[in-house]
């Protein structure tokens, strides 16, 4: 069982329910985020709830301040559990036609580097330690290539392929790591998005089933499960009908 936890993307959506779930334990938390009243908020709602929190206003893009942190919140107090979980979306605009080039390079940037910025300062001290657990939040997006967001698809893809490649490289040091895939979760980005929201479930629901998978240290955990089963067989049908297909599923993503 995991002591010390340490969640990016704390001050919303599942890091903020990820982190609830924990204090409630009276687990020690360490909680990254980029707004400082929501993350204040969030650490609050933690220390009633039973936590021990200790918070930092740092933008997972940042390598050198993610690094320099975390690496000495890791040598104070060993981190047993990490949810590389901050993220951004984007996509066609509700008055456009294709997802803007400054919104796509954002998205690649934090989701992508920034999951590398939270999980490479950890592993020295985790291989040397031989325990510990990574959860990596990606999507089922990354099981299916959408129209209206190619730069969030491709972020979620990546961050599932780099999960599983150490997952691998990890495995003889005693370090699980296991890639976390929801599917439609009421978070703040979420509402961003029009079109339909099948299965939609409340964050505490998708904390539920991750906590859950990291116990069987399952290599992927994606949910809900039919609906996670049809972006995987989705993304495997040929282009041409898969694009036919999608022709009446487009969305679009404000700002």
């Amino acid at each position: 069982m995991a002591g010390t936890v340490l969640i990016t993307g704390a001050s919303s959506g599942i890091g903020k329910a990820l982190a609830h779930h924990y204090a409630r334990q009276g687990r020690a938390l360490a909680l990254i985020g980029r707004d400082s009243a929501r993350l204040e908020t969030t650490a609050e709602e933690c220390r009633r709830l039973g936590g021990n929190p200790h918070c930092a206003l740092i933008d997972v893009r940042e390598r050198n301040a993610m690094a320099e942190w975390i690496g000495a919140f890791d040598r104070a107090q060993p981190v047993d559990l990490v949810f590389a979980n901050a993220g951004l979306m984007a996509g066609t605009p509700p008055d456009g036609h294709i997802e803007p080039a400054d919104a796509g390079h954002g998205v690649i940037e934090t989701n992508v580097l920034g999951v590398l910025n939270t999980v490479q300062p950890l592993l020295p001290g985790m291989m040397e330690r031989r325990r510990g657990q990574i959860a990596i939040v990606s999507s089922i997006a990354a099981f299916i290539p959408l129209p209206d967001s190619p730069s969030y698809c491709a972020s979620k893809s990546a961050v599932l392929s780099y999960g599983l490649s150490l997952r691998a490289a990890l495995a003889p040091h005693g370090v699980g790591v296991s890639v976390v895939c929801p599917g439609y979760v009421t978070t703040p980005m979420m509402m961003r998005e029009s079109g339909p929201k099948p299965f939609v479930m409340p964050p505490e629901r998708a904390v539920d089933r991750i906590v859950a998978g990291l116990a069987r240290n399952r290599p992927v955990i994606a949910f809900p499960f039919f609906f996670a089963l049809a972006t995987r067989l989705h993304g495997l049908m040929p282009d041409r009908l898969r694009r036919f297909i999608l022709r009446g599923t487009r969305f679009t993503v404000a700002d």
